[in-house]
């Protein structure tokens, strides 16, 4: 059982939560995601680490209201357990590994799209707790959707926080404003991450791309099962079949064909779609190793 230390409201119908979790808290890098149940017959949700705090034994997660599970996990309170917590699972992210040599020669710029704050703010303390902020763009459909924007502040070198309407920061959408940085703020990038939507992340690096900067996205919305067992997040990178949950969650973002992810994610909501996809993909629709492990 994992008790739940601390709980709150970040946006309507979007919490963030630390759970105990000694063990975990040790293993965990930014990038990695972690699995929670509910109790014993509950649903698999695999949640990005938000944050880990190995001191006090805790890791975060954050979290949006969409269905049944996430209705209850929204009901739990500070003194509540998770039966399960899993983690860490998938790999971290490339700049746990890059030495200070590496680091201190880019420039990085993350581009947050919506609940993809979350995922993206680990990253962005990891690298300011290692001497090298880095810039941020918050992107969210209104004011009151936006979320952890002091959060981020406080980690970050600056943020940039756009919402579609106008009603706060900067009025577009992240692809505008990354270029307005570029164009007209006189910004330079050497690596771009972006974790967000897949319709954002697919938009972000067509931009980023097209000014030949390399680019990483995170494969986290396309996840289900969170151990390439499901198949939901078989994706092709390159000419290499992957699935998210044990090769990523992140990937070159020149090597992804997002339509092809994006079909699939829509595709595997229903009965029809999945069985379509277990058919025309044979061998490939599940990952091998995942399976084997889970033989033995």
């Amino acid at each position: 059982m994992y008790k739940i230390v601390s709980k709150k409201l970040l946006a309507d119908g979007i919490y963030w939560m630390d759970i105990e979790a000694k063990r975990g808290a040790k293993a965990a890098k930014p990038g990695q995601f972690l699995i929670v149940r509910l109790d014993e017959n509950g649903e698999r949700i695999p949640l990005t680490v938000c944050d880990i705090n190995e001191e006090e034994g805790t890791v975060a997660i954050v979290y949006q209201i969409l269905g049944d599970s996430t209705k209850r996990m929204a009901a739990l309170e500070v003194g509540d357990y998770f039966h399960d917590v899993v983690v860490p699972l998938g790999q971290p992210s490339e700049l746990v590994g890059m030495s200070d040599e590496e680091l201190s020669k880019m420039n990085i710029l993350f581009i947050a799209g919506g609940v993809g704050t979350a995922p993206v703010y680990p990253q962005v303390k990891y690298l300011k707790d290692r001497g090298y902020p880095c810039d941020v763009i918050i992107g969210t459909k209104t004011h009151s959707t936006l979320i952890m924007e002091e959060e981020m502040k406080a980690v970050a070198k600056n943020v940039y926080v756009c919402t579609d309407d106008g009603s706060y920061g900067f009025n577009g959408m992240v692809t505008a404003m990354f270029n307005d940085l570029v164009d007209n703020q006189g910004k330079e990038y050497d690596l771009v991450v972006a974790i967000g939507p897949m319709i954002m992340m697919k938009f972000a690096a067509k931009e980023t791309l097209k000014r030949g900067i390399r680019t990483v996205v995170s494969l986290n919305p396309i996840m289900v099962d969170g151990t390439g067992m499901c198949g939901a997040c078989r994706v092709t990178v390159g000419d290499e079949v992957k699935f998210a949950c044990v090769d990523g969650p992140e990937f070159d973002a020149s090597k992804i064909n997002f339509d092809e992810a994006m079909r699939r994610q829509a595709m595997y909501k229903t009965l029809e779609g999945k069985k379509a996809l277990r058919n025309e993909e044979g061998s490939t629709h599940k990952s091998d190793s995942c399976a084997e492990g889970a033989a033995k």
